[in-house]
């Protein structure tokens, strides 16, 4: 059972607004310590933090402060815009014809695209780097015979991890709790995964919003990631299919990775769902027959992370329409044949932006 002391993902809202109106000083000092990591959650984008009454130490004794917004001049997500020059930042995984990865190639190799026209490649990395994520697991009433593979598999994927990493934990069911803020500590994670109520329905777009936005919230780290496991589809959320996507093609969003599990509230509809989510942000959204194959997939989706290039350009889009922006990626090499990148479709440029 999560403690009496635990909060909602988004139940500090409130607090954080009216912390905002009436204290100045909270744009320019740093943010407050979280809520306990066991059951605290961030403030929603652009609400700074509670107040330092509201929060406490983790299980390890350390603060865990939630990050506040990053400036134009972070570079922070799978995007990275400044205030006077705007660059785009894109994480791509290569595959060749028999659906193998292909490492080594160079900058030459690539061709970037935007709204159709090709991009100079200002910056080339093809180096495992840090990782921001989010870890986003249903804690409905049909998971609960599920949670202990799942959990197994999570862990499996947290030690395969950089050791730089900085990871959090969200469980929701009809709520969205932030049970462990950024750590790369394995034990407070895997308490975490225990936080288990398994009761309630769905509110899987609020979960993947919250987190996101949580997300955009580390200025630490450029790369970012979120990992989503439901067996059902959203029956609850306040937030719409379309307003998730949105939210993921912001310009710091995450690269989602969703695992659908068989379950009696996984339809068409909901499989549809995580596809569209993961495929725009360059993910992938995978379907396992059976409990045994999540452990498969959590070792894929970190070997992905670890495997990825990183391009970045600056767009030189002479007449470029105002909204979202399409980006498409080729890569050509000697003695490859067809290759085929997966990364972000596109993004929607900040305000402000051309």
């Amino acid at each position: 059972m999560r403690s009496a002391a635990s909060w909602p993902f988004g139940s500090i809202l409130s607090l954080a607004v009216l912390f905002a109106i009436f204290s100045p000083a909270a744009f320019s000092q740093a943010p407050s310590p979280a809520t306990p990591a066991a059951s605290t959650a961030p403030a929603q984008e652009q609400a700074p933090p509670p107040p330092s009454d509201a929060g406490s130490q983790n299980p390890s004794g350390a603060q865990a402060p939630i990050s506040p917004e990053p400036s134009g001049n972070d570079q922070g997500g799978m995007f990275v815009f400044k205030k006077q020059v705007e660059e785009v930042v894109l994480h791509a995984t290569v595959y060749d014809e028999q659906r193998n990865m292909v490492p080594g190639l160079d900058k030459s190799a690539f061709s970037v695209y935007d709204e159709g026209t090709l991009q100079p490649i200002t910056s080339f990395r093809r180096e495992d780097v840090p990782v921001a994520m989010g870890i986003v697991v249903d804690n409905s009433g049909s998971m609960r015979d599920k949670r202990d593979k799942v959990n197994q598999a999570v862990m499996n994927l947290v030690r395969a991890s950089n050791p730089h990493d900085e990871i959090f934990v969200v469980n929701f069911s009809q709520k969205y709790y932030l049970d462990q803020d950024f750590t790369g500590d394995a034990n407070l994670l895997q308490a975490a995964l225990h936080q288990v109520s398994a009761k309630g329905s769905t509110a899987l777009y609020d979960a993947i919003v919250a987190s996101a936005v949580h997300l955009k919230n580390n200025p630490h780290l450029e790369k970012k990631v979120l990992l989503v496991i439901t067996d059902g589809q959203d029956n609850m959320s306040q937030e719409t299919l379309q307003e998730a996507a949105h939210r993921l093609q912001q310009a710091n969003g995450p690269t989602l990775y969703a695992v659908g599990l068989l379950g009696s509230g996984m339809q068409s509809s909901g499989r549809e769902a995580l596809q569209h989510l993961a495929a725009g942000t360059g993910g992938v959204a995978y379907f396992p027959d059976t409990l045994d194959q999540v452990d498969n997939i959590t070792r894929s989706v970190a070997h992905d992370i670890r495997s990825q290039y990183m391009l970045a350009y600056k767009p030189h889009n002479q007449n470029a329409k105002p909204g979202y922006q399409s980006v498409r990626v080729e890569a050509h090499a000697p003695g490859f044949g067809k290759l085929t990148v997966r990364t972000r479709s596109g993004y929607f440029p900040p305000e402000g932006g051309r």
